[in-house]
């Protein structure tokens, strides 16, 4: 065991929008299966706002309640659920500085990046998370525990050489996320042994169901409003009050907007509601819980005649962007925005083009300065746009929305042209309800996705693509700070007034916010080691040798 320190500085959230600054938080002893990290860096991310405000009501804040047993949960001291102060951070790049006798898979003195989403231990309505019910990065040591980060073969910890920077390492979560939205498969069949509901407004008959049963079968099939004889031979009547929430597709025959949404409070996780109209039209928009298309993955389709089938063939095999496809992206001169903008001019695929939109000039301006280099590279058109001087005009092929506004989702709705795309990448809480003009989501056949959170293949990639210099996750850098400076960093994020991701080193107690662009007048050491305005390796090491940055 090396000479730790008996106390730590720490960030904890201690109830809903309250912040402390712990300068003498005990560092945890470690148990036998636990390991201890020394935290280099971790970004602060809109995500880490959300678990502000909302705090122990926050899904992810809640108590685990499988995958461990609660003697097991017991004896992790990071394990900090409902309204337990907890440390956030889920953007690290860390140190192993000890190990129990029981660890196998880690070793003291390697570099790890951890992968913040436990989906193998559920909570009530999400899974547990290092940085929100399990303690985070933004603290100088943390615990974590080889059965957590280990599951089932697989390792939530990744090993990291030492030739990145610690900020260019930390990115890689918030980037894996990005990339995450487009490579995360969708479902163009019934779920396989879930449960389908088959609902039909009065004097209608469901039809064309027989290609979609024989693709994929479901567990079992409810019927409401029609005769279950005419859907399967399996088939059950039940009246719709009796429907049990959690469904894995819902097949709907009518045109009731107020229908519509109250079969879209019975969908379960990555669920599908089809509409099929029969020729009619939806009486008016349609309340649609956004909220959910991000975390539980759920789904909206439908056709404007009889057959079911027909909408799930226009589902597309993922939501990435394809060759000849015009780009809106919604909130693109945000830490998050730039990253999507960056993805998409580097794809080089032919017929692309890009309308970074945003409402602050400033910001734009800083957008056009990292991007258009790598458009121009990548032979990308590319402009970037106030919306608020020049709207958008409907028609693109691909529409992402990163402004959590709810009236803004609909706007990239009535964006979207035949055959396209929009990605709700904005973290809507769930519960969030958007006016949607779903009929002319069927219409055009138009497919709306969102995803919360990454899988460890985009991490790989991500990082891959680091290590052989084929990114450099530092474009996005736009600010650092060390603990004094966080309430100014997370009220940055919080006011949309970062142009880029905010980078915090808990080893520096006193260093407070600076912009990047700042450097030169603040920390002029740091600022004559980057390489024309990036992020370098050097310049962390001077950053990290300034005895008193303030």
């Amino acid at each position: 065991m090396p000479d730790l320190p008996a106390t730590q500085y720490a960030i904890q959230f201690t109830g809903k929008d309250e912040v402390f600054l712990n300068t003498a938080k005990p560092v945890d002893a470690i148990g036998p299966t636990q390991i201890l990290l020394q935290v280099e860096a971790c970004g602060i991310c809109f995500s880490d706002t959300k678990l502000l405000h909302a705090f122990a009501d926050h899904p992810r804040k809640s108590a685990v309640v499988s995958g461990l047993s609660a003697d097991e949960l017991a004896q992790v001291p990071s394990y900090r659920p409902g309204a337990e102060p907890t440390v956030p951070g889920h953007e690290p790049v860390a140190r192993v500085v000890a190990v129990g006798d029981q660890v196998t898979h880690y070793q003291v003195g390697e570099r790890v990046l951890v992968q913040a989403d436990w989906r193998h231990l559920p909570t009530a309505a999400s899974n547990g998370a290092f940085g929100y019910n399990f303690e985070g990065a933004l603290q100088e040591y943390v615990v974590v525990d080889e059965r957590i980060v280990v599951h089932e073969g697989e390792e939530f910890m990744l090993r990291v050489s030492d030739a990145p920077t610690a900020a260019q390492v930390a990115l890689v979560e918030p980037w894996s996320t990005v990339e995450a939205s487009y490579s995360r498969a969708e479902r163009n069949t019934l779920a396989a042994g879930g449960r389908l509901l088959v609902v039909a407004d009065a004097g209608v008959t469901p039809s064309g169901l027989e290609p979609l049963l024989a693709a994929a079968r479901p567990g079992s099939i409810e019927v409401a409003g029609a005769d279950p004889a005419a859907v399967d031979p399996q088939a059950v009547a039940i009246g719709l009050h009796q429907v049990e929430p959690g469904l894995g597709d819902i097949l709907y025959f009518g045109s009731d907007a107020a229908t519509v949404e109250r079969l879209s409070a019975l969908l379960g996780a990555r669920s599908l509601l089809c509409v099929v109209l029969g020729g009619a039209t939806l009486d008016r928009l349609v309340n649609l819980d956004v909220g959910r298309v991000h975390y539980d993955f759920t789904r909206y389709i439908g056709t404007t005649g009889s057959d079911p089938a027909e909408a799930y063939a226009h589902i597309p095999a993922k939501g990435e962007i394809r060759a000849g496809d015009s780009v809106a992206i919604i909130g693109a001169a945000g830490p998050m925005g730039l990253m999507h903008t960056v993805r998409t001019v580097s794809l080089g695929l032919p017929g692309v083009t890009v309308d970074a939109a945003d409402v602050n000039d400033e910001r734009l301006a800083h957008l056009a300065a990292v991007v258009e280099p790598t458009a121009a590279e990548r032979g990308a058109p590319f402009r970037v746009v106030n919306s608020t001087v020049t709207p958008l005009e409907p028609g693109y092929g691909y529409v992402t929305c990163l402004v959590p506004v709810p009236a803004l989702l609909s706007q990239a709705v009535d964006l979207a042209g035949e055959g396209a795309i929009v990605n709700a990448f904005a973290g809507f809480a769930a519960g969030t309800l958007a006016e949607l003009d779903l009929q002319g989501i069927i219409e055009r056949h138009v497919f709306l996705i969102g995803t919360s959170g990454s899988e460890m293949t985009d991490m790989r990639t991500l990082l891959t693509k680091l290590e052989t210099g084929a990114l450099d996750t530092a474009i996005s850098l736009d600010a650092v700070c060390g603990m004094a400076g966080f309430s100014d960093a997370i009220d940055a994020v919080n006011n949309r007034t970062s142009g880029g991701k905010i980078m915090v080193y808990p080893g520096l107690h006193d260093l407070g916010f600076v912009r990047l662009y700042e450097l030169a007048e603040k920390l002029p050491e740091v600022a004559a080691a980057m390489n024309d305005g990036r992020w370098t390796k050097s310049a962390e090491a001077a950053l990290l040798a300034t005895a008193d940055p303030r």
